[in-house]
C-alpha cells in the first residue's frame, strides 16, 4: 500500500466532513447557522439535563457545571486515524438552558411590550459573545489553570464566590477527564493500525494529548491540540466561537519546532488544516502592532494554505492596514477566486481604530481588538461586548413614525416631520434596548456564568467573578437593522411625494396599507422603486442613509449606562432580516409587507445595474458608525473576470478602497452565478458548495430555502 501524503489525508478528511454534513442534514433538517464541523449524534441519543427547581431550564454555577460534566461524559469520543489532532463535538448545552436569564429573572411586562413594539432583540441571556486570551491558556495548560483556580480559591474564597470557584474547578477537571477518554481511544486505534505514516501521527497525537492534559504546550502540535480542545469544550458549554490572532500566537511554537527540526512546513500545514477542520472558530490573520508594524509572518500564508488544502468552510479574516504586506492581501484574494468558499474575509484597520473614541481605549487597545465573530470584534480576555446579540429593527421605528404622522390632524405631513417622529422613535428604541442590557448584566453572572471562557480571561479567576462582572471593558454592541429599507423609504417619499408631487400622502398610505394591490398599486410601487436609492452614489438614498446612521449612532453612544458599561453602535442583522421583515408592513421603498428588510448596512437588492460592487464599497463606507464596531459590507457576486483576466486586481482594489474610506469589515463571496442558482433549485447537486451567509460560512445544501434566498437576493452579476 502506498504511503498517504499529508495533502491526500486532508482530502480524505474533507470527504468525511461532507459525509457528516449530509448525515446531520438527514438527522436534524436545515441548519441555518455556522458550519461547526460537528459530528452526527448517535442514533437514539438523548440528553437529560439536570434542571433547577420546577422550571424547564437550569441556572447558577453549580447546576451549569453539573450539566457540562454530564454532557462531556455522554459526548462521543472521536479519534480519526487520518488526523493528527483529535476531538469533536455534536451538540451544546444552550438548547437545554431555556433562555437562562429570562428563566431566572422575568423581564418587566411593560419592557417586553416595548421590545415587541420597536422590534428589539435585547440580548437578555445572550451567551459567549466575548473573546478569550489564548495566551493565558497556552502559558498554563489545563493543569496550570486548575492550579491557578485552587490557589486563588484558597486565598480569595468567601460567601459570594464559593460557588464560582467550585464550579470553575469542576469545569477544568471535567475537561481533563474528557481528554483522558480520548487518550485511551488513541491507544486502541494505535494497536490496530499498521500503516507507518498513520502510526507515526497517531503516536504524535497521543504524546500531545498526554502533555496538554496537565502541562502547558511546548510544541506546535501541542499548542494546536490545546486550542482545539478549548474550542471544542467552549462550543459544548455555550456556543463560543471566538478565536484569536492565530498566526501571531502560534508563530513562536512554529519557529521553535522548525529550528529544532521537529516539524517541516508540510507537517505544520497538515496540523493547521486539522485545527481548522475540528472547529470553525473565527481567527484573525495579520494586522498591525501598536507601532503600526505589519504582523504578517510565514504562518499567515501557511494558515491560508491549510484552509486551501481543506477547501471547505473557514472563518479567517485578514486585517487590512496602511502597512500591510501587499503579498498577503493578494494571496487572500487569490483564494477567494480559487476555492470560492467565502473566505477569507477582510477587516479595515482605519475604521476599527475608531474604537479609541470609547472610554479608556488607547491606540494599543484598539489594535488588540480583533475579528472573532460574524460581524464582531473583541478585546481578547479584557472585554465583555455582547456583540451580535442586540439588534433594533429601524424599519419598525419608521413604520410607527409614518402612521403616527399621518394620523395627526394638527400638523401637515412632510418629510422633515416624518424624520422628527422617526428620530424620537429611534431614541425610544435605544432607551428600551439599554434597559434590556441593564437587566441582562444584573443577572447574567449567576444565571449563565461563562464557566469555560472565564478560564482564559483577565481577572476572572483572580477576583472570583464572572467576566460579565469584572471585564475591563464592558462595551455593549447595539446593531441597527434595515438601513437600506429606511433610507430608500425616506428617499422615495422625498422624491415622489414631496418634490415631484406624483403621489399624495394619502395615496401612499392607502397603497402601503393595501400592500401595492391592483394595477394602480403596482404602478405606484414601480415609481417608488425607481426613485434614487442608497448606494447609487450621491443620491437621495445615500443622503438619507448617512443621516440615519449618524442619528442612530449618536443615540446609542450618548445613552449613559451604570457600572462602567458603554453602548457602541453598529449596523448588522445576521439573519434577522427575515424575522424583522415579518414585523413590518409594506414600506415606501417598494418592499412588500412582511418581506425581509435589508441586510445590515447593505443597500436594497437591485439598487443599480452597473458598477454595483464599487458603488456599494463607497456607499457602505460612508455610513459607518465610527465607534469601532463594524458595519459590514456583504458582497455576493460573480466578477465575470477570471483571476487571469484581472479579477484579482479589481477585487483587491475594491477591498483597499473600502478600507481606506473607513470600512470596517467585508464578508465576501466570489461565486459562479450558474452554479449558485442551480444549487438554489437543487442543493444536492453541489454538496461541496460553501457560502458566507452573513458573517458565517455554511454548506449551501444545509440552509433552509429562506436562507438560501438571502444569498440569491443579494447576488450581483459582474463588477
Amino acid at each position: 500500500m502506498s504511503t498517504l501524503s499529508f495533502r491526500q489525508r486532508v482530502s480524505i478528511l474533507r470527504d468525511t466532513k461532507i459525509r457528516h454534513t449530509k448525515e446531520k442534514l438527514e438527522q436534524a433538517g436545515y441548519m441555518d447557522s455556522d458550519d461547526h464541523a460537528t459530528i452526527p449524534l448517535p442514533k437514539g441519543y438523548k440528553f437529560n439535563a439536570i434542571k433547577t427547581g420546577d422550571g424547564p431550564g437550569f441556572y447558577g454555577p453549580i447546576d451549569n457545571v453539573k450539566n457540562f460534566e454530564l454532557m462531556l461524559d455522554t459526548s462521543q469520543v472521536y479519534v480519526d486515524p487520518m488526523e493528527i489532532l483529535c476531538g469533536r463535538w455534536s451538540e451544546h448545552l444552550q438548547g437545554y438552558r431555556h433562555n437562562g436569564v429570562r428563566q431566572y429573572k422575568k423581564v418587566d411586562a411593560n419592557l417586553d411590550e416595548k421590545f415587541d413594539l420597536y422590534g428589539i432583540i435585547p440580548g437578555i441571556g445572550a451567551d459567549a459573545h466575548c473573546a478569550c486570551d489564548y495566551e493565558i491558556g497556552l502559558s498554563l495548560g489545563f493543569g496550570g489553570i486548575l492550579e491557578k483556580i485552587q490557589h486563588y480559591r484558597s486565598t480569595n474564597e468567601n460567601e459570594s464566590n464559593t460557588e464560582f470557584y467550585k464550579a470553575e474547578e469542576r469545569t477544568v477537571i471535567a475537561i481533563i477527564q474528557f481528554i483522558d477518554k480520548h487518550i485511551e481511544k488513541i491507544k486502541e486505534v494505535l494497536k490496530k493500525e499498521t500503516r507507518p505514516e498513520i502510526v507515526e501521527t497517531l503516536t504524535d497525537m497521543l504524546a500531545a494529548n498526554e502533555r496538554v492534559r496537565y502541562h502547558s504546550p511546548e510544541t506546535f502540535l501541542e499548542a494546536c491540540q490545546f486550542i482545539a480542545w478549548f474550542n471544542i469544550v467552549s462550543r459544548i458549554y455555550n456556543r463560543d466561537g471566538a478565536g484569536c490572532n492565530l498566526d501571531v500566537i502560534l508563530f513562536p511554537y512554529y519557529e521553535r519546532d522548525i529550528n529544532a527540526k521537529i516539524i517541516d512546513d508540510d507537517k505544520a500545514t497538515f496540523i493547521l488544516s486539522n485545527l481548522i477542520l475540528i472547529e470553525t472558530h473565527y481567527y484573525q490573520l495579520s494586522g498591525a502592532d501598536k507601532d503600526d508594524n505589519d504582523r504578517t509572518n510565514k504562518l499567515t500564508y501557511m494558515i491560508l494554505e491549510a484552509a486551501h488544502w481543506l477547501n471547505s468552510s473557514a472563518n479567517l479574516t485578514i486585517r487590512i492596514h496602511d502597512n500591510i504586506n501587499p503579498l498577503i492581501l493578494r494571496k487572500g484574494v487569490e483564494y477567494l477566486f480559487t476555492d470560492r468558499n467565502g473566505w477569507p474575509r477582510f477587516s479595515g484597520d482605519r475604521g476599527l481604530m475608531n474604537y479609541q473614541k470609547n472610554r479608556g481605549a488607547t491606540k494599543e487597545i484598539a489594535r488588540k481588538r480583533i475579528a472573532v465573530g460574524c460581524n464582531w470584534m473583541a478585546l481578547p480576555g479584557m472585554e465583555y461586548p455582547l456583540n451580535d446579540c442586540v439588534k433594533i429593527n429601524t424599519a419598525k421605528s419608521f413604520e410607527l413614525a409614518f402612521y403616527e404622522m399621518l394620523d395627526c390632524t394638527e400638523t401637515e405631513p412632510s418629510v422633515e416631520r416624518l424624520f422628527e417622529i422617526f428620530d424620537q422613535n429611534l431614541k425610544n428604541a435605544v432607551e428600551y434596548t439599554a434597559q434590556g442590557i441593564e437587566h441582562h448584566m444584573k443577572y447574567q453572572a449567576y444565571a449563565e456564568p461563562e464557566l469555560v471562557m472565564n478560564l482564559m480571561m483577565q481577572n476572572t479567576i483572580e477576583m472570583g467573578q464572572d467576566i460579565s462582572e469584572c471585564a475591563i471593558f464592558k462595551t455593549m454592541g447595539i446593531d441597527g437593522v434595515a438601513l437600506g429599507t429606511v433610507a430608500d423609504s425616506f428617499a422615495a417619499v422625498e422624491q415622489r411625494v414631496e418634490r415631484e408631487k406624483l403621489i399624495s400622502w394619502e395615496e401612499l398610505r392607502s397603497t402601503l396599507t393595501n400592500n401595492f394591490e391592483g394595477v394602480q398599486g403596482q404602478r405606484i410601487r414601480d415609481m417608488l422603486k425607481s426613485s434614487e436609492r442608497y448606494c447609487q452614489g450621491n443620491s437621495l438614498g445615500d443622503k438619507w442613509a448617512k443621516r440615519i446612521s449618524e442619528t442612530f449612532s449618536a443615540h446609542v453612544a450618548s445613552r449613559e449606562m451604570p457600572n462602567d458599561i458603554q453602548l457602541v453602535p453598529g449596523w448588522f442583522s445576521w439573519s434577522n432580516t427575515i424575522q424583522f421583515g415579518k414585523q413590518v408592513g409594506a414600506t415606501p421603498d417598494g418592499r412588500a409587507a412582511y418581506a425581509p428588510v435589508t441586510h445590515g448596512a447593505n443597500p436594497n437588492p437591485g439598487f443599480r445595474t452597473d458598477g454595483a460592487v464599487t458603488a456599494m464599497a463607497s456607499g457602505v463606507a460612508a455610513v459607518q458608525t465610527n465607534y469601532g464596531n463594524t458595519c459590514p459590507l456583504q458582497l455576493e457576486f460573480d466578477p465575470k473576470l477570471s483571476k487571469e483576466e484581472g479579477g484579482i486586481e479589481r477585487v483587491e482594489q475594491i477591498l483597499k478602497t473600502h478600507a481606506d474610506l473607513g470600512g470596517t469589515l467585508i464578508n465576501i463571496n466570489v461565486l459562479n452565478k450558474e452554479k449558485l442558482f442551480k444549487a438554489h433549485e437543487n442543493p444536492s447537486l453541489y454538496p461541496d458548495l460553501v457560502v458566507r451567509v452573513t458573517g458565517f460560512t455554511s454548506y449551501f445544501m444545509v440552509l433552509s430555502p429562506e436562507f438560501r434566498q438571502l444569498v440569491i437576493d443579494r447576488f450581483i452579476d459582474g463588477m
